[in-house]
């Protein structure tokens, strides 16, 4: 299992404190750099670093993908897309590390093990626990898809990781319920891609909620890359 410290240190920015981890390599892939501010004597937005008067600005946020302590001024925009954002941080983030059981198969191989899937906690590694152990880093995925229980691999109801973006498919109360998911990554060390498929084991429920919860976690990481 990686060792990866979780220390973390508060530091002061123009924009407020922030918790961050002491050694800055090891950031959550999910996290945001704080812009830079628009040259101006107004009032900025913390997360788009805009300037805005202050009745369009007065408004503050919990912003927990820029890791401050405390809530902070956002313009209307941005303090939308903030309060979608806490919801994720408050259950799903709780879900994915909870974990779900899953048959993992990897690769083209025949044969294929019951593990737990979780997500660490400093949200980098994707934990896989059976008989064996490997793990993998979320940085390295290059692309995720995901099943549902009338899809197989072939059908073109399969969404991938950038059209998971805008899709409502996997939504919690929704009709449809996710079952499995392809991820292409590269290992660690390697350059060559590898396959894994998981399928949902007995317990369907708390894997297709890790699934949806998994769906919505694909967003920021591509914002975060986008970045």
């Amino acid at each position: 299992m990686s060792t990866v410290p979780d220390g973390k240190k508060l530091v002061r920015s123009p924009s407020g404190l922030r918790m961050v981890p002491e050694n800055g390599a090891f950031n959550s892939p999910f996290s945001l750099d704080e812009p830079k501010w628009v040259p101006d004597r107004e009032h900025h937005c913390r997360r788009c670093g805009r300037c805005f008067c202050d009745k369009c600005c007065s408004k503050k946020v919990a912003l927990p993908r820029m890791c401050f302590v405390d809530p902070v001024r956002q313009c209307g925009e941005c303090s939308l897309v903030s309060q979608k954002e806490i919801e994720f941080y408050d259950k799903q983030l709780k879900v994915l590390m909870g974990g779900g059981s899953f048959i993992v198969t990897l690769g083209t191989s025949k044969t294929s093990e019951t593990m737990m899937c979780r997500l660490s906690n400093n949200h980098r590694y994707l934990f896989f626990d059976g008989e064996s152990h490997f793990e993998v880093e979320l940085s390295r995925i290059s692309s995720m898809q995901v099943l549902t229980e009338e899809s197989t691999p072939e059908e073109n109801d399969i969404h991938t990781y950038t059209s998971l973006l805008d899709s409502q498919y996997i939504s919690e109360g929704g009709n449809s319920r996710a079952s499995g998911m392809l991820l292409h990554y590269k290992p660690t060390g390697s350059q060559d891609p590898q396959q894994l498929r998981m399928e949902a084991a007995d317990d369907k429920k708390t894997a297709s909620s890790w699934l949806a919860a998994m769906h919505k976690a694909a967003k920021l990481l591509y914002e975060a890359r986008d970045r």
